[in-house]
């Protein structure tokens, strides 16, 4: 009977240092999402520093090519117009709002590589060789960083959904990580057709 209060206080310890371990190990993985999501925020900024150059490269080329470069213009003002936050990363409508800006101004720069293809001294210009060069690395860069912050959610969210962590997750307010979502899973999911003449 005389060790039965240092059994329950050696008890108490272990327990303590293992809630203790266990909240660092959550909060590390949440300076982790965070600092993928930096990541994936500095590489959509190095894409939209590469649209100003980008459009007027193209100007003194496709002069009637204007509605593009405006829209593209556009693409890049809705795409600064949303301060990604931390915050950001709990709510799934902010996260999806900022993905679709970003897909646009992807899908209007796609539609420019396209209309590059139709003048010639264009894609010959080593200025635009040059930004389009660094806008392909850019995009290779947003994939890796985007994979990277796909892993650390997954990562964080298993960690907040399993016992007991999801008890002292829960006590201390963390809640699960967005993740990106596709565009429109429907559509990738059907196989394209493929015809020959």
């Amino acid at each position: 009977m005389k060790r039965l209060p240092f059994i329950l206080l050696g008890l108490a310890i272990i327990l303590g240092a293992y809630g203790v371990a266990l909240y660092n190990s959550l909060q590390r993985a949440d300076e982790s999402v965070n600092a993928a999501w930096s990541e994936v925020v500095n590489q959509y900024q190095r894409r939209a520093d590469l649209v100003p150059n980008l459009v007027e490269t193209v100007k003194g080329y496709a002069k009637h090519e204007q509605t593009l470069l405006t829209e593209i213009t556009a693409a890049r003002a809705r795409v600064s117009s949303i301060a990604p936050t931390p915050e950001m990363l709990s709510d799934a409508a902010a996260l999806e709002r900022y993905r679709a800006a970003q897909s646009e101004l992807g899908n209007s720069l796609a539609r420019l590589l396209a209309v590059s293809e139709n003048y010639p001294d264009l894609k010959a210009s080593r200025n635009f060789e040059n930004l389009m060069t660094q806008l392909e690395g850019t995009e290779n860069r947003i994939t890796t960083a985007r994979n990277r912050y796909i892993e650390q959610v997954r990562d964080y969210n298993s960690r907040l959904r399993t016992f007991p962590a999801s008890l002292i997750a829960s006590s201390i307010g963390m809640t699960a990580k967005a993740n990106f979502q596709v565009e429109n899973e429907a559509a990738i999911s059907t196989p394209p057709q493929v015809s020959f003449p």
